[in-house]
C-alpha cells in the first residue's frame, strides 16, 4: 500500500498550512483511507462535517487537480507513483480526465511543440534548405511510420509548385532511389529521433551519390544529422520516443509549410505561375452538388 503511505505523507506535509475545516477533512482521510476511497465528494464532506468546496480545496492542497484525482489514487494504490501518462511535453493525460478536456489538451500540446520549434530552428540552415530544394533537379523524400505524414505533405506541396519530387512509402525503395541520385539532386529526410535505421541509410546513400542532403529532426548529433548538409531542428531534443514521435508531425509539418512558403518566395513569379497552373489542372475536381 505505497499509495496510502504516500497520501499520509502528503497530508502530514501540508497539515500545518490547512484551515481548520480542511484539517477536519485531512484527519478523516488519514484515519479512514480505505473508507474514504469509496466516498463521493458529498459523502466525504458529510463524514468530515464540512462543505464540498472545502473537500475540493483540500484535494488541491495535496497537489491534485480536484477530488476526483485524489479519490482515484485512494482507490488505485499503484497509481500515485505514476499518476499521469505523459506522451509528450505539455500533454498530460490522467485516468480521471474527462473527454471534454481533450481538445484543450491537444491544442496546448501543439502550442508547446510549435514554441519549441520557433526557438530551435536555425534561420541560416532554413534559408540554405530552401535554396537547395528550389534549385534541385529532383527532390527525394524519406521517412518511415509517423514521419511519412510530413514527408507526404512536402511531396504534395512540391508537386503543386511544379518541382520534380519523389516519395516511396516503402523503405527499401527509398534506399534504391537514393542510390540513383546525383549532385544535381536534393534528399530530404524526416525522423523525430534522428536514429530511424532505414531513414539514416537512405540519406547516407544519397550523400554518397553526391546529392545535397537535408535532415528534419529533433535532436542534433544524431546519425541522421551526421549525414545532412543542412539540419533543421524542430525542437531541443527528444523526450519520450514512443509518445513524442507520435505527435512530432505537428512541428515537422510546420517546417514543411515554412519550406513551401520559402520556396515560393525564392522565385515568386515562377512558383506563383506554377501554382496557378496546378489550380487550373484540378479545377474540374470541385464538387458542385
Amino acid at each position: 500500500m505505497q499509495s496510502s503511505v504516500g497520501i499520509r505523507e502528503r497530508i502530514d506535509h501540508v497539515y500545518p498550512s490547512l484551515r481548520p475545516a480542511e484539517r477536519a477533512v485531512a484527519q478523516y482521510v488519514r484515519d479512514h483511507l480505505t473508507e474514504a476511497a469509496e466516498l463521493t465528494v458529498g459523502q466525504l464532506a458529510q463524514a468530515a462535517r464540512v462543505s464540498q468546496p472545502t473537500v475540493i480545496r483540500f484535494s488541491r492542497k495535496l497537489g491534485f487537480g480536484g477530488y476526483r484525482e485524489l479519490r482515484y489514487v485512494l482507490r488505485h494504490p499503484e497509481a500515485e507513483r505514476r499518476v499521469t501518462f505523459d506522451p509528450l511535453e505539455g500533454f498530460d493525460l490522467n485516468p480521471w480526465d474527462d473527454v471534454d478536456g481533450v481538445p484543450a489538451k491537444a491544442v496546448n500540446s501543439a502550442k508547446t511543440l510549435l514554441d519549441d520549434l520557433a526557438s530551435a530552428l536555425d534561420q541560416t540552415a532554413f534559408r540554405k534548405a530552401v535554396s537547395l530544394i528550389a534549385g534541385a533537379s529532383m527532390i527525394d523524400i524519406y521517412g518511415v511510420e509517423n514521419s511519412l505524414v510530413p514527408a507526404t505533405d512536402l511531396f504534395t506541396k512540391l508537386g503543386y509548385l511544379g518541382l520534380k519530387a519523389r516519395l516511396n512509402t516503402d523503405a527499401y525503395l527509398q534506399q534504391i532511389g537514393a542510390g540513383h541520385l546525383d549532385a544535381n539532386d536534393t534528399a530530404v529526410a524526416f525522423s523525430y529521433s534522428g536514429s530511424s535505421a532505414d531513414t539514416v541509410k537512405a540519406l547516407r546513400l544519397a550523400k554518397s551519390r553526391g546529392a545535397h542532403t537535408i535532415a528534419v529532426t529533433n535532436a542534433a548529433g544524431t546519425p541522421l544529422a551526421g549525414w545532412a548538409d543542412v539540419c533543421l531542428l524542430a525542437g531541443h531534443g527528444e523526450h519520450t520516443i514512443y509518445g513524442n514521435a507520435i505527435f512530432s508531425r505537428v512541428a515537422h509539418t510546420a517546417i514543411v509549410d515554412m519550406l513551401y512558403m520559402g520556396v515560393i518566395l525564392s522565385d515568386y513569379g515562377r512558383f506563383s505561375t506554377e501554382l496557378d497552373r496546378s489550380g487550373r489542372i484540378i479545377a474540374d475536381r470541385e464538387y458542385h452538388g
